[in-house]
Formats: C-alpha cells, structure tokens, sequence
C-alpha cells in the first residue's frame, strides 16, 4: 500500500479518532466488517468518507488499521 502513514501519525489519528467522531476505533471496524465488499483500499476509504462524513485522514487511519488487524489475524 503506497498511501501509509508513519507508525506515529497512524497512533495520532487512531487516538483522535473517537473524540472528532464520537465513536470508538472497534465500532469504526465492525462498521468496515459490515460494509460493502470493497476490494482496494482507496475505494474503502471513498465509501467511508462518502457514507459516514469523515475526514480523509481518519477514514484512511481506520481503514489502514482495519487491514493491519485482518493481516495479524491471518498470520495468528
């Protein structure tokens, strides 16, 4: 994936997150878990923003960290 952020920036956002959306980190996933069946990572991040209101840099921290999680848990 050619759009990451830094490891730091990722935390920053994530940590933002539930204060600038008034939702936790774990709703936003289940939310991505129970959306549409997008393939690539931008198109996630375009139906977030579209759906939901959000701000470019949030949709893309939650979608990021959606796919670090699905990837440890393959791996686990």
């Amino acid at each position: 994936m050619s759009q990451e952020f830094s490891r730091e920036t990722h935390r920053n956002l994530l940590s933002r997150i539930p204060q600038c959306t008034g939702r936790e980190i774990s709703d936003w996933l289940r939310t991505v878990d129970d959306g549409p069946s997008l393939v690539r990572f931008d198109e996630k991040v375009s139906w977030l923003r579209a759906e939901h209101n959000l701000a470019y840099g949030h949709a893309k921290a939650i979608i990021h960290e959606h796919d670090l999680r699905r990837a440890a848990r393959r791996l686990a």
